[in-house]
């Protein structure tokens, strides 16, 4: 999966989102609760696997997302990008102001270890 390097580089903290509904609009976040917030080399390894995402076919299920990650820089301000995660249709959308319409949607296998790796950190994340 490609993420926008840009704001890869520039991300200091991911807070991780229990998706609760769909937004009203597509540049809008996703609305939930955010269970965890990852900084340094927690952030730094959540996005290196989410980057490690191998590529699959779409599925349709209808876009129903548990969880999505904000990735924000040190000012804290807006979030760079938020991606959310569909693993019933394999799919991922993102939106923010670092995201080239491009990889705005993109689809991943969620049978590989890696998206099983990432599933398995947002659940642990849950209350």
């Amino acid at each position: 999966m490609q993420l926008p390097a840009e704001a890869v580089a520039a991300t200091v903290l991911i807070e991780v989102v229990r998706i609760s509904a769909l937004p009203t609009r597509r540049d809008v976040p996703y609305p939930g609760k955010a269970i965890a917030h990852w900084a340094g080399s927690e952030a730094t390894a959540a996005l290196t696997l989410i980057e490690s995402l191998p590529n699959s076919e779409q599925h349709r299920c209808g876009f129903s997302p548990g969880w999505s990650i904000r990735a924000y820089e040190d000012s804290l301000d807006l979030a760079l990008f938020e991606a959310a995660f569909c693993f019933s249709c394999h799919e991922v959308r993102m939106h923010g102001t670092a995201v080239p319409p491009a990889l705005a949607t993109q689809f991943f296998d969620p049978d590989t270890p890696p998206a099983q790796t990432l599933l398995t950190l947002f659940r642990t994340a849950t209350p």
